[in-house]
């Protein structure tokens, strides 16, 4: 069994810790927490810094369990946020729910015959029975008004700045969440429950319920809220979060992701995103500042990260389109990429549509670059531009006499036109 806490400590990952944890965490295996809000029927590149700390605890020796908040999501946590939030439909939480826990199955290894396997559960499973009066009687009773107010999450929406104020439903939540752990400390013997660092109050409702309640004693750890150098928020593009469904956003734009970081945030990310060794990170660090040009730690990050969220082939196809970008690519390479990947590269770029009977008979290259799509002013244009040589189809150079076909098609739809280095233009047959 390794030192989980230390392993935190020196990959930037821990903010707070409850006295005696490491302690504790030293002496035995232990069962430890992490619950996810399903909002969404995804998770976003956020929620992966608490999978990356559920799955350092499971190499550590630990068993983790993978809460989703089946319950707390139909009440909505005030952490962190400045005004109540829409409360979703019990079908709408059900489809995230089920979109969630397939994301986590991906990351976390819950083979059965493992002695630390991990394990998923819902907390709707056990909130669904309790009544309200049970509720109150056996739970409430244990956690005063004066306790809970002094959380900064419930201070902050009730100070004198916010005029949104706090509903009741949102007050109660950090009294749900501290069930949660109550209830897996019964259950499971849970002793720990970690998350970011906005849900220090709501754990420590939970430590303090188990102390009350059972006479027990359970432990807190918190990591960080990840930001970045620049001010802007991690995790967000101009297109919004970044998904770890590959239909939300794809392996392709997961992957510029990492690799358009800062050089000051790669540092930072190669420690928390991956699972690389201290002398390797070290290391690669040392080169990189030697060489910052390379961009040696983005393409690390971009892809570890990758390949742990997406898998081996889905990041090999993403470097044959960055290289195409790059020039570094072939006609074969282009017709390789799926559709929404080779739409991801030419982002932004112009486009002309020309119909199916075009192609069937033929396109010729006046035509494709001047006459029926525009991208060059006119059809003498097209002809000094096929006699300098500056004219491609699918990244290959082509002369005037070439015949744009079926064959050129890329994903059955695309012809991609070139003129130079930088000058693209798509030919969309509809």
């Amino acid at each position: 069994m390794t030192n989980f806490v230390e392993e935190l400590r020196w990959r930037g990952l821990l903010h707070d810790i409850m006295p005696e944890t490491e302690e504790y965490l030293l002496k035995k295996s232990t069962v430890g927490y992490i619950g996810f809000d399903p909002t969404a029927d995804s998770l976003h590149i956020g929620s992966l810094v608490q999978i990356i700390v559920l799955k350092h605890f499971q190499r550590a020796g630990h068993q983790p369990i993978a809460l989703v908040g089946g319950a707390t999501g139909m009440v909505g946590d005030p952490s962190g946020k400045s005004k109540e939030r829409n409360l979703l439909t019990e079908e709408t939480l059900q489809k995230n729910i089920k979109g969630v826990k397939d994301q986590l199955s991906r990351f976390l290894d819950f083979d059965i015959t493992t002695s630390n396997a991990a394990i998923l559960v819902n907390n709707y499973d056990w909130m669904k029975d309790i009544s309200l009066i049970d509720f109150v009687r056996d739970t409430g009773k244990h956690i005063t008004v004066n306790y809970m107010m002094a959380k900064d999450s419930v201070k902050k929406r009730l100070g004198a700045t916010s005029k949104e104020g706090m509903s009741f439903t949102e007050f109660t939540y950090q009294l749900f969440q501290g069930y949660d752990f109550y209830h897996l400390y019964q259950e499971y013997n849970c002793k720990l429950q970690m998350g970011g660092s906005d849900q220090w109050g709501n754990i420590t409702t939970g430590t303090e319920l188990i102390r009350r309640k059972s006479q027990g004693k359970a432990y807190a750890i918190t990591v960080p809220l990840i930001t970045k150098a620049d001010g802007t928020k991690f995790g967000k593009t101009e297109g919004g979060n970044v998904w770890l469904d590959a239909n939300r956003t794809s392996p392709y734009k997961f992957y510029q992701y990492w690799f358009n970081s800062s050089d000051e945030d790669s540092e930072k990310y190669i420690k928390i995103f991956t699972f690389l060794d201290q002398e390797t990170i070290n290391q690669l660090i040392e080169k990189h500042q030697e060489a910052p040009h390379l961009r040696l730690l983005q393409k690390k990050i971009g892809e570890e990260v990758t390949v742990m969220t997406h898998g081996q082939e889905a990041y090999e196809n993403v470097i044959k389109a960055t290289n195409i970008l790059f020039g570094k690519s072939t006609a074969g390479d282009l017709k390789s990429l799926d559709e929404q990947t080779f739409l991801d590269v030419f982002d932004g770029v112009p486009q002309a549509s020309i119909s199916k009977q075009d192609i069937k008979n033929g396109l010729d290259m006046i035509g494709a670059l001047a006459a029926k799509t525009g991208f060059l002013k006119s059809n003498g244009d097209a002809r000094r531009a096929l006699k300098e040589h500056s004219i491609s189809v699918n990244k290959e150079k082509v002369k005037e006499h070439y015949i744009i076909t079926q064959d050129d098609l890329i994903a059955n739809t695309y012809v991609l036109l070139q003129r130079g280095k930088k000058n693209y233009y798509l030919l969309r047959v509809t």
